[in-house]
């Protein structure tokens, strides 16, 4: 069965309904045929990205650029796991008070780096989340989680 990982940094009110959102896509329970692994980005390893099959990433913006945390997990799964995913499908959600684009920038050139496939758009999300907000993350999530049922 296809894993799909949910690598988050979730810092705050809307960056936490944007992992709730994302979650929900997934059908929490995984889409039929799909099994769900959610990990902080501080926790996820080099293991949880050699057990997945897909990414689903989520960081708030931090002056510009990817959270800390998310860049920690980069650093520390980059060379290890650099040839062992080529391909994999991924989705990407970012939150900021005032821009989002040099995160998203970031994060799509360590992902193109990795050989990963983006499969949906980037949902950023500016200021508090809205109801079409949560519904971006939730069909990008969704759409991460169909392409590995297949």
């Amino acid at each position: 069965m296809p894993v799909l990982l949910v690598v988050h940094h979730t810092t705050s009110p809307a960056t936490q309904a944007l992992l709730e959102a994302a979650l929900a896509g997934t059908g929490a329970e995984g889409i039929d045929g799909v099994e769900v692994r959610t990990r902080a980005a501080l926790a996820a390893t080099v293991n949880d990205v050699l057990g997945a099959d897909g990414f689903v990433l989520g960081t708030p913006a931090n002056i510009g650029y990817m959270s800390g945390a998310l860049k920690h997990f980069f650093d520390t799964v980059y060379y290890p796991t650099l040839v062992e995913k080529p391909g994999a499908p991924y989705g990407l959600y970012v939150h900021g008070n005032n821009d989002t684009v040099g995160a998203v920038r970031a994060v799509e050139s360590i992902a193109k780096g990795l050989a990963w496939t983006r499969v949906a758009a980037p949902v950023s999300v500016i200021g508090a989340p809205s109801k079409q907000d949560t519904d971006a993350v939730w069909d990008l999530a969704a759409t991460v989680a169909a392409t590995l049922a297949g």
